[in-house]
């Protein structure tokens, strides 16, 4: 196929320019996006068993309700029942106040209530570990702190990449398009490592170009949700509401008579067979319009969530209020809301799927770190044209420099919030803080040493920091078995050693890559800013 040589360059430039733009936040934006797909795992992982309660009979699940509701007024706003425990869940009822719908209150506190072996009612207040969804955040806004409104500033920035990102994927595809057959396979190692990096560039972006697509589309709808909102409100609705609430229930009820846990997920189970009912969310016990969530898995659909459906229950009569976020009943619009979610998230086709977003996650970063890689070594080309130079500009050497400390300190510090969550878990305070506290630290030190250093040596010694931070992870929990005097802890589920192997994989690979860096630093071309001379 053959295309004018003027629109190609017109093409390469908004390629070229949107992608530098975006590159630097869409990678952390990747990378731990990737690591979301393995929320409950490290929650799992960072999960003190310190702070379980005991565990109690299922058959006591309806006097914990009773209890917990007659001792604790506060939690009839709003609390959950949870019918699977694992490591992150201490108990099997949690309430908290105070979060809000779309903040991380990293102070928040939450009470955990289970019955002890005589019928008393146990409680327990303690701040839980937010790693996961710290994590989240990060991937959600690109590290940017600062609120505009209701939402994230990082959020709405990540909108703005999302929509340079999805020009990039367009002019990159016509730019490939002329070569595309010859091309798309050839990946040539050699002396010339700017068509290295190209090949492998162009590789990784043309085979997951319609997973690109689609994250790139879903994060704009993510990110300017409100604003599509209100204006669908304004052209379609006019002045009619948008979600019409239900009819408020004619006679106040009493909490004496809600009904049976134990019926409630029997009618969950008859609305939804084929489902898992892993918790029920008790709200406004006290108010018209009572009503229960129970959340519902299952790997066969395209959900929201970590493979979870929803459907809405009548606390008093058992009554099913609402199917519209239950797979296979849902309405036409949760049939186009919902797949927009799991096509993101990842939240379909169980574990298999999940590892598939996390290197798509990863080679997505892989993409935007290579793209700056290839800006650098163009600008060398540039200037070797007009007679050899003994130094890089100052806008090369800068934009190398950022795109190192950036992305490889973003790695660095997740992998040292991470281990900080059993280091400082009996020093720290508020360990959210401290995770926050570590990230940007490590985050700030890592791009302060690029510019400092210079992009050649802080690659080497970042890409070695981000290997002894990942290999802390698995360190940790061996020492947690060896020397339980530390304070620390090490689960023995499938999960959590899920995640020190991940960990000690990725170590290797960092470790790996900081060798080439090095040895490319001290035998590459001594005019690249890559060379140990740079």
């Amino acid at each position: 196929m053959k295309i004018r040589s003027d629109i190609l360059r017109v093409y390469q430039s908004l390629h070229t320019w949107v992608g530098i733009c975006a590159g630097m936040l869409l990678f952390i934006g990747f990378f731990a996006g990737a690591l979301t797909m393995f929320k409950q795992p490290l929650d799992r992982w960072i999960s003190a068993p310190a702070h379980a309660l005991p565990a109690m009979p299922a058959a006591q699940t309806d006097q914990l309700v009773r209890e917990l509701l007659a001792q604790k007024p506060a939690a009839r706003k709003e609390f959950t029942l949870h019918l699977q425990q694992h490591e992150n869940i201490a108990a099997p009822v949690s309430w908290s106040e105070g979060e809000g719908e779309r903040s991380i209150d990293v102070s928040a506190t939450r009470w955990h209530a289970a019955l002890d072996p005589y019928g008393k009612l146990l409680v327990q207040e303690e701040v839980p570990s937010l790693l996961a969804e710290l994590i989240d955040m990060l991937h959600r806004t690109g590290g940017i702190p600062g609120r505009l409104g209701d939402e994230y500033i990082g959020a709405y920035l990540m909108g703005i990449a999302g929509i340079m990102y999805f020009l990039a994927l367009v002019s990159g595809v016509i730019l490939l398009l002329p070569t595309l057959v010859k091309d798309f396979f050839a990946l040539r190692p050699g002396k010339n490592r700017k068509r290295f990096w190209l090949d492998a560039h162009n590789i990784v972006g043309i085979a997951s170009l319609p997973y690109h697509i689609v994250i790139s589309v879903t994060v704009i709808v993510f990110a300017f949700h409100d604003q599509f909102y209100g204006g669908i409100a304004k052209v379609v609705y006019g002045e009619q509401p948008m979600f019409v609430r239900r009819a408020a229930d004619a006679a106040p009820h009493h909490i004496g008579d809600l009904q049976p846990a134990s019926a409630l997920v029997a009618a969950v189970r008859r609305e939804a067979p084929g489902f898992e009912v892993t918790e029920l969310m008790y709200m406004g016990l006290e108010t018209p319009r009572p009503m229960i969530r129970a959340a519902v898995a299952s790997p066969r659909y395209l959900v929201r969530g970590a493979e979870t459906g929803y459907v809405m229950i009548h606390p008093y009569t058992g009554k099913v209020l609402d199917t519209s976020m239950l797979p296979s009943k849902s309405d036409a619009w949760s049939d186009v809301v919902a797949p927009m979610f799991a096509l993101h998230f990842g939240s379909y086709g169980g574990s298999l799927m999940r590892w598939v977003y996390f290197l798509f996650g990863a080679s997505g970063a892989f993409l935007f770190y290579s793209g700056n890689l290839l800006w650098v070594e163009k600008r060398r080309k540039n200037q070797l044209r007009n007679g050899p130079v003994p130094r890089q500009s100052l806008t090369t050497r800068v934009m190398a420099a950022a795109t190192v400390g950036v992305c490889l300190g973003s790695m660095a510090g997740v992998a040292f919030a991470i281990v900080a969550g059993k280091w400082l878990f009996a020093a720290a305070e508020n360990i959210n803080a401290a995770y926050l506290t570590v990230y940007y630290c490590v985050f700030l030190a890592a791009l302060a040493w690029a510019f400092w250093r210079g992009a050649s040596r802080a690659a080497v010694h970042l890409l070695a920091l981000c290997a002894l931070g990942a290999l802390a992870i698995p360190l940790t929990s061996l020492m947690a078995w060896l020397l339980p005097s530390l304070g620390w802890w090490a689960h023995g589920s499938v999960a959590a050693i899920g995640v020190d192997v991940t960990a000690l994989v990725l170590a290797l690979l960092f470790a790996y890559a900081a060798r080439l860096t090095a040895r490319r630093a001290e035998h590459g071309p001594a005019d690249s800013v890559w060379a140990k001379t740079a």
